[in-house]
């Protein structure tokens, strides 16, 4: 966190444009402000804009304005969220998650300044706005499937700054428990095995997660100090996991992520496989994910995905990230629980050693 903070320092001397990367929850909002808290334009406005919050409409109007009667519901004119940081910052949040035509729109005006409001006849005003992004998604990725514009990643990302998870920065576990407690108004202390189970457990939601628990057991406990028993399931379960063997260990690991995604606050492309790719988690991890779902959805692929909060454009794209990755698991065994008939599993040819006679396989 000394290398990020030192870096939004270099960045805020200057007018470069932004890009701040990380998981949901890390803080980039927070960094973005800092960089304009200790940049020349720290005396004029910052304004920050949801992208993932609003449909391309909206969003459009939001960003450049609009006049009366442009569309419907537009009773009155509206001087849009770029205007309104002239001569400030303008800080676009989850810009992976824009339209690709509300991409070329503000290409348009990284190029130029130039801003129209929606239904407006006039002339283009000239906007100077200093512009910093944010998004948790992999960019790189959407340049490659197409979803993203080449040129606008090459725009916003002058300056780059990727803020670590918090499970990779442990040393800051601690100073935020203590910053959060102190803030709530709470005088409650943890016990020692409690704030080790606390500073052992993998925080997916980041730092957002850490306050909400922390705030949580402040209000709810009712005691002076927290132990072990106070916590979160979650969080419990980690200190219970510490005295188990290396594969209880990762079968927790395999719980934590599966109610995770079911539950909708993981994302399976955001979060679990960048944890694979950090090597955070592990193939076996991942197989013993995939036998939870299986298990829920008696061996249906197609089904999984669904309970995994998956897009269903993406599953060729699962089936490929697992094959490449060997980490794909038998889907047969799990529809012997399956009522009528047997559901469809991952396409591809048996090996011969897993051929049965007087077994027909269904398309």
């Amino acid at each position: 966190m000394d290398d990020v903070l030192a870096t939004a320092r270099r960045v805020a001397e200057g007018d470069v444009k932004v890009l701040i990367t990380g998981e949901s929850g890390v803080g980039k909002d927070l960094i973005a402000r800092y960089i304009h808290a200790h940049s020349a334009r720290r005396a004029e406005p910052f304004v920050a804009v949801n992208c993932a919050a609003l449909t391309e409409t909206l969003l459009e109007s939001e960003l450049f304005g609009h006049t009366k009667g442009s569309f419907t519901g537009a009773y009155r004119d509206k001087v849009g969220k770029l205007e309104l940081a002239n001569h400030g910052t303008i800080f676009l949040d989850e810009v992976g998650d824009m339209s690709m035509r509300m991409q070329v729109l503000l290409l348009r005006f990284l190029e130029n300044g130039e801003i129209q409001a929606v239904g407006s006849d006039r002339a283009p005003a000239h906007v100077d706005a200093r512009v910093i992004a944010a998004t948790n998604r992999n960019l790189a990725e959407l340049v490659a499937s197409g979803a993203f514009r080449e040129d606008l990643l090459y725009r916003i990302q002058v300056g780059h700054i990727q803020v670590p998870p918090l499970r990779r920065r442990p040393e800051d576990i601690r100073p935020l428990i203590e910053h959060t407690l102190s803030t709530s108004g709470r005088d409650v202390r943890f016990s020692d095995a409690a704030m080790a189970a606390l500073e052992a457990y993998r925080w997916p939601g980041n730092v957002r997660e850490l306050q909400n628990i922390i705030e949580q057991i402040a209000w709810m406990v009712g005691v002076d100090v927290v132990e072990v028993s106070h916590l979160p399931a979650p969080v419990r379960s980690v200190a219970i996991n510490e005295a188990t063997a290396v594969r209880e260990r990762r079968r927790q690991v395999a719980d934590d992520l599966f109610a995770g995604l079911v539950s909708g606050n993981l994302s399976f492309w955001d979060q679990i496989h960048q944890l694979f790719l950090d090597r955070d988690i592990t193939r076996h991890d991942i197989r013993e994910l995939l036998r939870r779902g299986l298990a829920t959805t008696c061996g249906n692929y197609h089904a999984l995905i669904r309970l995994f909060g998956i897009p269903a454009s993406d599953y060729k794209r699962f089936l490929n990230f697992i094959a490449a990755h060997d980490c794909g698991v038998d889907a047969r065994p799990f529809r012997r629980t399956a009522p009528t008939r047997e559901l469809p599993g991952p396409p591809g040819p048996l090996k011969a050693a897993e051929r049965r006679p007087g077994v027909v396989r269904q398309a």
